[in-house]
């Protein structure tokens, strides 16, 4: 009876890895948290993680939290000489008890004295927000769903990292984004498409800034301003980020227009929405995007949209995509999910899961 027991035991954990296997191309899209399941089947788990560090990889956890919390726990904090107090791994939720938590408390100078992309401190007499529901012209709900006001903060809904306050975020809560991913095939000098020698499938492009913040390269977004719609965001932030659109007048201006008009009528699909693993989250302020794929089939639109690197950006150039790719933030989990939708070559080894990012060569 034992053996028989252990039989059935066998067999339904081996249906349910393959049901998890056959589903996780399809779950990645809805929330990166899924993928966490794959990668704990598929990756050897060893070492320890260091997340006081300056540089923080995409790795595999055992908790599928942890996979969207890394960087959000790494020192010293952007910008600043402040480090966070330590989060264990096992101390990350908050249903976990931990009376002893005592977080850095940090709000940057930039965000203190008042801009107008930033809300005043919690406690000012003529600040009175209203969380989890659209507060005028502010968008203070998450797209993950209510999140805990304690002691009248916002709590982060995915855990503790060590430093309270908001950091270099303006707002109290989440702090809305878009991030408008560009691609195309990669093409030879006869207009055909490259495919990579190993895995077999053609190669997509996308187009990426090198962040003059912080050096890495990242989708060229930003911040949705209040009462902006999503997609006049997109198509601003990557204006900006990549044509320097803000320095163009005139015709040059005008043409530019079009051009951008042009660009974002392609097919796209909408690849992620939600809480980004960023390392400006604190607390009590966290980041959240919306990330559109907009897809240039033929090529033809973004051969007459010349690259220049503007606002934020140091530089812009299109990148293959590969598991190659070290971004900012969660963009290469973005970036992953845009290669596996449109069938592209992501992986030269499709079989094994973690792999760490490389630089991108200038």
């Amino acid at each position: 009876m034992a053996r028989g027991f252990l039989a059935q035991t066998v067999t339904v954990i081996s249906l349910t890895f393959s049901a998890v296997t056959a589903r996780s191309s399809y779950c990645c899209y809805l929330y990166p948290l899924f993928q966490s399941a794959r990668n704990q089947a598929i990756c050897s788990h060893s070492g320890r993680h260091r997340f006081h560090s300056n540089t923080a990889r995409m790795s595999c956890y055992k908790h599928p939290k942890e996979n969207l919390h890394n960087k959000a726990r790494t020192s010293p904090y952007p910008g600043s000489k402040v480090d966070r107090s330590e989060v264990p791994n096992n101390k990350v939720d908050w249903s976990t008890r931990w009376e002893d938590y005592s977080p850095v408390e940090y709000t940057a100078r930039s965000v203190l004295a008042g801009p107008q992309w930033a809300d005043p401190e919690i406690g000012d007499k003529n600040f009175s927000p209203k969380f989890n529901e659209k507060d005028g012209k502010v968008e203070r709900k998450s797209q993950n769903g209510t999140y805990v006001v304690e002691n009248g903060r916002p709590r982060n809904p995915v855990g503790r990292t060590g430093i309270a306050g908001r950091g270099l975020l303006g707002r109290w809560g989440p702090n809305h984004a878009a991030d408008p991913l560009i691609t195309r095939w990669k093409r030879d000098g006869s207009s055909n498409k490259v495919a990579h020698p190993s895995s077999g499938r053609n190669i997509l492009q996308f187009i990426a800034i090198k962040r003059k913040d912080c050096g890495e390269w990242a989708i060229p977004g930003g911040m949705v301003d209040p009462g902006e719609k999503l997609s006049a965001a997109l198509k601003r932030e990557f204006g900006e980020e990549a044509l320097n659109s803000l320095q163009k007048s005139g015709a040059a201006k005008e043409e530019l227009e079009k051009q951008l008009n042009r660009l974002f009528s392609q097919d796209h699909f909408v690849v992620y929405k939600g809480y980004v693993d960023d390392p400006r989250n604190t607390d009590n302020a966290w980041m959240e995007t919306e990330a559109v794929n907009y897809h240039d089939e033929s090529g033809e639109t973004m051969d007459n949209l010349p690259l220049e690197a503007g606002d934020d950006a140091g530089k812009v150039k299109w990148i293959d995509i590969s598991e190659k790719l070290k971004l900012y933030a969660s963009h290469a989990d973005f970036v992953r999910m845009v290669a596996e939708k449109r069938e592209a070559h992501w992986s030269e080894h499709p079989d094994l899961g973690c792999h760490g990012g490389t630089e991108i060569k200038e």
